[in-house]
């Protein structure tokens, strides 16, 4: 049974992993086994849970306990449930967002590129994509979209930092995903090549003067493409774009020439989906 334990001073320890960490120390946390994160709200959290992520503890403003976060509280079991008076837990950075609930949990090591690959016909590769919220974004958008899994380079942030898995709205234990290694999977080279022998055909969405329409008939006939996305300033490397099988573009009015990163990726997955990927409710 879980040990409810009340906090009354913001310098308490236990709050540290909430409070004093940077996502890079919770990262480096318990090497070199993996690390740890902080899952943020509710539905974050169950979601983290029924993904099979283990919790270490729980951190609840104080009326929650027997309300919102009671099933929370039974389904971690016997870890802390550290709790506080609401101007208390305030002074953690960002803590009106998540509803008065806050969970770390383990890291788990990640899935090789060919686990992702293996029965998906619909991935998106994401290119130094480094704003949390894009990421999270994205990814909740594969997720509703019929994405079947999600590649970042190593340049990308972390799927699992608290805003990317708060803005994706905890999606991101959902939908498979991994990093390319840097060592024999570097990007794009090598890592191209893994793609195109999982049989993957690759679309750069990218504007160039050979950039075809996204709704071009040729996408939507390949059995298995990987979406390329790149990095919110300058968008995917001249390398990158070079390397794929396709251009794509999003044909847009009023001058407009290009659009977010997450907002294109949107889209990109709708116009390019397989039909078979998607709830028919939804066709």
């Amino acid at each position: 049974m879980a040990k409810i334990i009340e906090i009354t001073d913001f310098a308490a320890p236990e709050l540290d992993v909430y409070a004093r960490l940077s996502e890079s120390q919770l990262f480096h946390c318990y090497e070199p086994d993996n690390g740890i994160f902080i899952a943020e709200s509710p539905k974050v959290i169950e979601r983290a849970l029924d993904g099979g992520y283990q919790p270490i503890s729980l951190l609840l403003e104080k009326k929650h306990v027997e309300g919102e976060a009671a099933d929370l509280i039974r389904r971690c079991r016997d870890i802390p449930v550290y709790t506080g008076e609401f101007n208390i837990l305030t002074q953690l950075t960002g803590f009106k967002l998540t509803r008065g609930a806050l969970c770390a949990m383990r890291r788990r090591s990640l899935p090789g590129i060919g686990s992702i690959c293996d029965g998906a016909v619909r991935i998106a590769v994401l290119e130094n994509v480094m704003n949390p919220t894009n990421v999270g974004s994205i990814f909740r958008a594969a997720a509703a979209l019929g994405i079947d899994g999600v590649i970042l380079t190593p340049g990308c942030s972390d799927p699992l930092y608290r805003r990317a898995s708060r803005v994706s709205m905890g999606t991101v234990f959902q939908i498979p995903w991994t990093f390319f290694n840097k060592k024999d999977e570097e990007w794009p080279n090598s890592a191209m090549e893994i793609l195109k022998k999982s049989g993957f055909k690759t679309a750069a969405m990218a504007l160039t003067n050979d950039s075809v329409s996204i709704d071009h008939p040729a996408l939507k006939m390949e059995e298995k493409l990987a979406i390329v996305l790149g990095t919110e300033g300058d968008g995917l490397a001249s390398e990158t774009i070079a390397a794929c099988d396709y251009t794509v573009k999003i044909p847009m009015a009023e001058n407009v020439d290009s659009l977010n990163v997450s907002g294109a990726a949107s889209i990109a997955f709708w116009e390019l989906r397989r039909e078979k990927n998607l709830p028919k409710n939804i066709l």
